[in-house]
């Protein structure tokens, strides 16, 4: 009888389960594209003939806030194509047009607080990598490529495309215009790919999609994306694309002669097939490049600094590796920036990216000129990864760094198995990777890194376990390396019910576990524990959230250490105690803030460090964004406070002109570090850039100029 009840109870669990799957798809699930010789105008407009012509899909299925239920706007979309682009209409109907929410302007916008319209295509139609666009009802472009089913996603890509819109008593329409030698596809035949759509209406914090609406999923899930047909006879794109680029400009020193600063330089892309792409680069030039924000480090680790430069953000998907990101074997900024952030000449390279069939390839080899006691330098890379079962992989990679006298490398392989289906409609997935060194003038001359985890990120029960361990002779010169000879144990688990029977609430969010627990690797002992307990985290429909988190956490460092300029840590075990509150308020509103303060044990003393961020969205036009930090230590030996100011004006005139003032100051430098940046894009591809750099001394209390550089560059593109 026990047995029958256990049966029938799993059987019951399997039914339900399968209808929940079936149930994200919505019928029909695929969209045919429509042939058309005529020209296309993209303006927003969709008044042509063959806009009416082409069949529209409009059965779209709310995600949030109300899971399963109708969209309440009507939404449609069509596809038309000729020889050259991929077009997509899309009719997002208001029938309280008024009600819209459109702030942004600029290129690669914030569009998670706008209304916007996303589409995913899957060329392969593979099921795991993805292009993906967006655009809000002003036209803004934001654009990303997304891989290994939305586990990693590119959001630096820049592709070579255009929208248009246009805002009406009925709603607001989008007219996107692809072309196909932006997008990487098998030639010829009937093609099959991958497709979805996304459309967000802010103040219903409505958000809808196409196929796979379960909270469950995401639409960069490509596995769970409906199918585009009708494209046929598409030839193979050949494709030589020229980008030239020049700059002139003046760098200037208080009690030194200004310096002219004139530069050139190029990349070719040569599309070798529809999904193999050579890239060379001669003399690259970063001068358009934003500044790195300021770090307050009250650590003992070295900081991770973000990669900015586009050469490197273009492609670095296709060089990830499965270590974590606190191990990173290939990392970027390595190459061509000295320990001090200042520039390494780069005199060329050459990078291969693609996939052919179920085999993605990623090779690059960069060379560097010598500067002062940098010396020069090639950097080389190459990744290959392979796709098994439906969502699985295994892959390589080798890393090598040569200078005149000796060499360093890393090479390693690495395997993740996912599934999409677990139990009906849930997201499973672990993986590893293992890796070694060499150092060519190194008393040991290898070491070995790996890591191990599981995940299962799904709504309601997220948890995520790792093991990771870095050998005492791991040294990856070309990578981030956060912690040496330490391994990690790392557990999270967290729920997040959505309670009914509270009106204005979205979800609870409860951590009872969260832990990272580090040992040296060579004698086994305590380096770092931190946790976090969540009594009470929420979301509410109106687009708010709080938390408040109990962490505890300790250190022990086996030396003594500088951690402010005059305050020394003594070398010992230390045990702290935290409390933290978070608050933030909906994004999508004119004005929104984040609050954050966290207070408790500081090793020997105390620390409160409190966080303060303000966005004030004038208009389309322009936004101001104002941060607040402010680190209060009490010590044994004394007490300190480190505060940092961050203020960023952005503009746009249009979505095609747009610009920014960043500056940011802190009292342990005193230093204010001032960019003004200008950048048009006269058509997709082609950039002008009009900047200043200013440094100002604030260490005698006064504004003294320090350094200045003001330049201009242009970028040219030219198709073969």
């Amino acid at each position: 009888m026990i047995k029958r009840g256990r049966s029938a109870e799993l059987l019951l669990a399997v039914v339900l389960c399968t209808g929940i799957a079936s149930a994200q798809v919505s019928l029909p699930d695929t969209i045919r594209a429509f042939r058309i010789t005529q020209s296309i105008d993209v303006d927003g407009a969709l008044v042509e003939t063959a806009w009416q012509k082409a069949p529209r899909i409009s059965n779209f299925t709310q995600r949030e806030l109300n899971e399963g239920q109708p969209v309440t706007e009507r939404t449609e979309v069509a596809v038309l194509y000729d020889d050259q682009n991929l077009y997509i209409g899309v009719w997002c109907y208001d029938r309280n047009p008024g009600g819209i929410v459109a702030q942004k302007m600029k290129r690669d916008f914030d569009f998670n607080s706008d209304d916007n319209f996303e589409v995913i295509i899957d060329t392969y139609h593979d099921q795991r990598n993805s292009y993906l666009f967006v655009t809000n009802p002003n036209g803004a472009r934001a654009d990303a490529l997304v891989l290994d089913n939305g586990r990693r996603v590119n959001e630096d890509w820049d592709g070579v495309w255009n929208v248009k819109t246009r805002i009406t008593e009925q709603g607001w329409f989008a007219e996107f215009r692809i072309p196909f030698s932006t997008l990487r596809f098998k030639p010829g035949g009937d093609q099959i790919w991958g497709i979805n759509f996304e459309r967000n209406i802010r103040r219903k914090r409505e958000q809808v999609l196409w196929q796979g609406w379960s909270r469950d999923s995401e639409l960069e899930q490509v596995v769970r994306a409906g199918r585009l047909v009708g494209l046929q006879d598409l030839g193979a794109v050949t494709l030589v694309e020229v980008k030239p680029y020049g700059i002139t400009g003046i760098s200037m020193e208080p009690g030194r002669k200004a310096e002219g600063l004139v530069d050139a330089g190029a990349d070719l892309n040569y599309l070798i097939t529809p999904t193999m792409k050579l890239n060379l680069t001669l003399n690259t030039d970063f001068a358009q490049v934003e500044s790195d924000r300021f770090q307050v480090n009250l650590t003992r680790f070295s900081l991770f600094y973000p990669e900015k430069r586009e050469f490197f953000l273009e492609g670095r998907n296709y060089f990830d590796f499965s270590l974590g990101r606190s191990i990173q074997p290939f990392y970027t900024r390595k190459i061509g920036l000295a320990p001090d952030h200042s520039e390494v000449p780069i005199i060329g390279g050459a990078r291969l990216l693609g996939k052919t069939g179920a085999t993605t390839l990623g090779a690059m080899s960069i060379q560097t000129a010598r500067r002062d006691t940098v010396p020069g330098a090639n950097y080389t890379v190459l990744r290959w990864k392979q796709d098994i079962l439906e969502e699985s992989s295994v892959g390589v990679i080798g890393i090598g760094k040569m200078e005149s006298n000796r060499v360093n490398g890393v090479y390693g392989a690495d395997f993740l198995y996912s599934i999409s289906d677990l139990f009906g409609d849930k997201n499973f997935s672990f993986g590893g990777a293992i890796a070694q060194s060499y150092t060519s003038d190194a008393d040991t001359s290898t070491g070995e890194a790996f890591r191990f985890f599981v995940s299962y990120p799904n709504d309601l029960v997220e948890f995520d376990a790792a093991w990771t361990k870095v050998g005492q002779s791991f040294n990856p010169e070309t990578g981030y390396l956060r912690r040496k000879h330490a391994q990690m144990y790392y557990a999270e688990l967290q729920l997040n019910p959505r309670p009914a029977f509270i009106p204005w609430m979205r979800r609870l969010v409860f951590k009872p576990l969260d832990i990272n627990y580090y040992i040296d690797d060579i004698t086994g002992e305590m380096q770092s524990v931190s946790t976090e307990f969540r009594p009470l985290g929420f979301s509410t429909r109106s687009g708010e959230f709080f938390e408040f988190n109990i962490q505890r956490s300790a250190e022990n460092p086996t030396e003594d250490f500088t951690i402010y300029e005059g305050f020394v840590i003594p070398a010992g075990e230390y045990w702290f105690t935290h409390y933290e509150l978070q608050f933030g308020t909906f994004r999508g509103r004119s004005l929104s803030g984040f609050f954050f303060v966290n207070w408790g044990d500081f090793y020997d003393g105390t620390l409160t460090e409190m966080f303060v961020r303000t966005t004030w969205q004038i208009n389309k036009h322009v936004s101001i964004n104002f941060d607040y930090t402010r680190n209060d230590v009490t010590l044994h030996g004394g007490a300190f406070t480190v505060n940092e100011a961050v203020t960023r004006v952005e503009f746009a005139v249009n979505p095609d002109l747009f610009g920014a003032v960043f500056t940011q100051w802190n009292d342990e430098d005193n230093m204010v570090l001032l960019n003004f940046r200008v950048n048009w894009i006269p058509e997709p591809g082609m950039n002008f850039y009009f900047v200043v750099n200013q440094d100002i001394d604030t260490e005698t209390g006064k504004l003294v100029l320090d350094h200045t550089t003001v330049l201009t560059k242009y970028v040219w593109r030219f198709v073969l």
